[in-house]
């Protein structure tokens, strides 16, 4: 397992996969009328920016995540299960759209799923 954690940033394309994945996938999110509303209130640009480092830095890449820690980020926004679906499915169909094959997204979403006890808080 270990191997495979080494390879899920090069195996997603590098950084540049990651922007692409984190393009697609906000532009999901601001599309979709279970979650657009969430994002009314935020500067898109800078979650933009920290989301790519942050998938960077969960997949193994280079990036160091600087924002806030995901309760301090999410914090007040009263987010549901049904919100952090909407938000994952976004992201596999930005995933799929972009042609990253289904076990490295499995990879990806693995690592990334953990936190939704920090995001989820109703």
């Amino acid at each position: 397992a270990v191997a495979d954690e080494d390879t899920l940033f090069a195996d997603l394309g590098g950084q540049k996969g990651i922007d692409r994945i984190v393009e697609k996938s906000v532009d999901n999110y601001l599309a979709d009328p279970r979650i657009g509303a969430i994002f009314d209130e935020s500067n898109i640009e800078r979650i933009r920016a920290q989301l790519k480092d942050h998938f960077c830095m969960v997949a193994g890449g280079p990036c160091k995540y600087a924002g806030h820690s995901m309760s301090d980020a999410h914090r007040g926004l009263h987010l549901t299960n049904a919100n952090f679906n909407a938000l994952v499915e976004d992201l596999q169909s930005a995933m799929d759209f972009l042609g990253v094959p289904f076990i490295t997204q499995n990879r990806l979403l693995a690592r990334l799923a953990p936190m939704q006890h920090d995001v989820v808080t109703r």
